[in-house]
């Protein structure tokens, strides 16, 4: 009776412990199951944000291209995207409002803008997502992050970050461009204020400026103390560098040749003018200066004087300083006019002065004449005056 007890006990307590294992077992599986849709509906939810990023940029460039064919009278051509089709998501063929009333329940409000740290990269898409800059990086993250990759977004929006990237992200040496409306060679001046890039990737896709045959060479010349290791992926070799400075190395002496003094001390400072003197005049090789310049790009960075020239103004910029100049030439102008009006005044009162003047001294003279010819009363009047000026 005591044995057929403690086999019942046991098998009991067998039971109970499959029991118990089985409901673990059963809560890990529900709890990977819910990990599992978790990361599924983040997944989903990252790749219709990207779609509705990538929807939104297009309705913004059509618009733009729109704008640019009205004005210039071509209203019977198609819109493009500055020569570059829509983005299409891997897999997507179908409408945005079709995803949309596909998407599972339980996904929030689709945003403007996307941020993600992947491994070493920083993926940046949509204009809003600039804005992660001015985040608190813990810095770990932020030195992790050797690529940043921008997408769905202008250019010139990203040009007044870029002093922002090299302080948040010291290691980023690679940089990404994708629907950035890369246009033209002046654009890649502006990526002079990143410290370092050892790589650069422009993808064709929304950047019409890869369409120039000698893209590459200006990006290898005006970034030339970055030393680039690669461009799209391609090695840099040493015959690209050299090549490169042929094609364009006369551009940067045009450039700071025809750039006024005062520009070039308020850009340098004192410490270059010598450079610049003897830059203008075409007396480099023969002066020396271009050692003294060689050893002085490697104290303040590499960037040479003469590339520095080759700077970029963005759009917003450029229109304020174009409302600047246009004030400064209506202040200009006014003053002038004032100035005009002024002597023109003065020189009319001087010629009928000279005029009036002859008649006026006759007068002054008979005047003076009549007044002291009673000399008591004239003593009289003269005492009285100072008189009254004393009261």
């Amino acid at each position: 009776h005591t044995l057929i007890q403690l086999l019942s006990s046991f098998f009991f307590s067998f039971q109970e412990e499959e029991r118990r294992m089985a409901s673990v077992a059963a809560r890990k599986e529900e709890e990977r199951k819910r990990e599992s849709h978790k990361q599924s509906l983040l997944k989903e939810k990252k790749r219709l944000t990207i779609c509705n990023i990538a929807h939104q940029w297009e309705i913004q460039q059509n618009r733009i291209a729109l704008v640019a064919s009205l004005n210039q009278e071509k209203d019977n051509q198609p819109c493009q995207i500055n020569g570059s089709a829509a983005y299409v998501l891997p897999e997507e063929s179908r409408s945005l409002d079709t995803i949309l009333s596909s998407a599972v329940q339980g996904l929030s409000v689709l945003e403007s803008h996307l941020v993600e740290v992947e491994g070493d990269t920083l993926y940046l898409y949509g204009a809003g997502a600039l804005e992660c800059l001015d985040r608190n990086w813990s810095v770990q993250t932020a030195g992790t992050v050797a690529t940043v990759s921008f997408m769905f977004m202008d250019f010139d929006e990203i040009v007044q970050v870029l002093t922002k990237l090299k302080i948040k992200f010291p290691n980023s040496v690679h940089l990404k461009f994708k629907e950035t409306n890369l246009v033209t060679l002046q654009q890649f001046n502006a990526l002079a204020q990143v410290h370092r890039i050892e790589q650069l990737t422009i993808d064709p896709q929304g950047n019409p400026v890869v369409n120039f045959t000698l893209w590459k060479y200006y990006v290898l010349f005006r970034l030339n103390h970055f030393n680039l290791q690669k461009i799209n992926g391609v090695e840099v070799t040493q015959n690209d560098i050299v090549m490169a400075e042929r094609l364009f190395g006369i551009l940067a002496y045009v450039a700071s040749s025809e750039l006024p003094r005062y520009r070039l001390l308020s850009l340098f400072g004192e410490s270059r003018t010598k450079q610049f003197h003897y830059l203008l005049e075409g007396k480099v090789k023969k002066s020396g200066i271009g050692n003294e310049e060689c050893s002085d790009n490697r104290r303040t960075g590499g960037e040479s004087t003469a590339r520095a020239m080759l700077s970029y103004t963005t759009k917003d910029l450029h229109m304020e300083k174009l409302e600047e100049i246009k004030e400064r030439k209506t202040f200009c102008q006014t003053y002038v006019k004032n100035l005009v009006k002024e002597a023109a005044d003065i020189h009319m009162k001087n010629e009928s002065l000279q005029k009036l003047w002859p008649q006026m001294f006759i007068e002054l003279v008979r005047d003076a004449v009549i007044e002291i010819r009673n000399k008591n009363s004239y003593m009289k009047l003269s005492l009285q005056r100072i008189a009254d000026q004393k009261q």
